[in-house]
């Protein structure tokens, strides 16, 4: 399968010619060109993930228990319908107070949180649970917290586990060894296949196509799983790009020994 991790951008009027209504046909056409099975999108704003449902045919976005809010931004997930069906999913706000919404805690700058979905692969009824998720900018603790939230939600599944996300910070951080063996459950993929840590990896650009601040997009993955290959793609329109930052995608397949969940 081909995961993709998204940041958006989220709608802002002072982005001027890189407005979301500017970029917004070639995002999609972007997911398209690489079609990835699951696709994991921050920053997005109701409209916005409103319009990937719209356009981006054959994906089913997981959000069925949401309590939106037309100002916040999600992390959401999207699921190829052909590969996939749902059978659960949910999500909770990264604070002391998970379960209330658009709670914040630790001087995080905005409230953050995962949406989490399990889902059964329709070829084989193998389930792997998918979680996206976007740490905060300003507030390191916030982001090692966060990260530990994280960590426990996933020591308790029962099935392969995929996170993506923006988690603003870079390997080798506090976040990154929590979530990453020896101390967390999982695998960073682009380290499992030995990748630079350089700025071909760095995924956020402003807009301007010049790789900035590190490789702080990630695709992390349980150990179920094989990395098949991982890249950043830099696709541009007479260098105009569809958000500013750069998505990630990475090929996986599970491990013929891997465990199933029951439904």
């Amino acid at each position: 399968m081909r995961v993709m991790t998204f940041n958006l951008r989220f709608e802002n009027d002072l982005d001027g010619s890189n407005h979301w209504n500017n970029r917004r046909d070639f995002l999609v056409r972007t997911i398209q060109k690489y079609r990835p099975h699951l696709v994991g999108t921050q920053e997005g704003k109701p409209s916005q993930l409103a319009f990937l449902s719209k356009n981006l045919g054959g994906y089913r976005i997981s959000a069925t228990s949401r309590h939106w809010d037309e100002h916040c931004q999600y992390p959401t997930l999207y699921y190829f319908e052909e590969f996939f069906t749902q059978v659960e999913g949910s999500e909770f706000w990264l604070s002391k107070t998970p379960e209330i919404h658009l709670s914040k805690s630790w001087d995080s700058a905005f409230p953050r949180m995962i949406s989490y979905a399990l889902l059964k692969m329709r070829q084989t009824t193998q389930m792997i649970w998918v979680a996206v998720t976007h740490l905060d900018h300003i507030s390191e603790q916030a982001r090692i917290e966060g990260a530990r939230m994280i960590r426990d939600w996933t020591l308790e599944r029962d099935a392969p586990t995929v996170l993506l996300g923006d988690f603003n910070d870079i390997p080798g951080s506090e976040a990154h060894r929590t979530l990453n063996k020896p101390t967390g459950p999982f695998t960073d993929c682009w380290q499992e296949l030995r990748k630079s840590e350089d700025q071909q990896s760095y995924t956020h650009h402003g807009f301007t196509g010049i790789p900035a601040k590190g490789r702080i997009d990630w695709i992390l993955v349980t150990p179920e799983f094989r990395v098949l290959d991982v890249s950043v793609a830099r696709d541009n329109e007479d260098g105009r790009y569809p958000s500013d930052h750069f998505p990630l995608w990475v090929d996986l397949t599970l491990m013929e020994n891997a465990t199933t969940a029951s439904a």
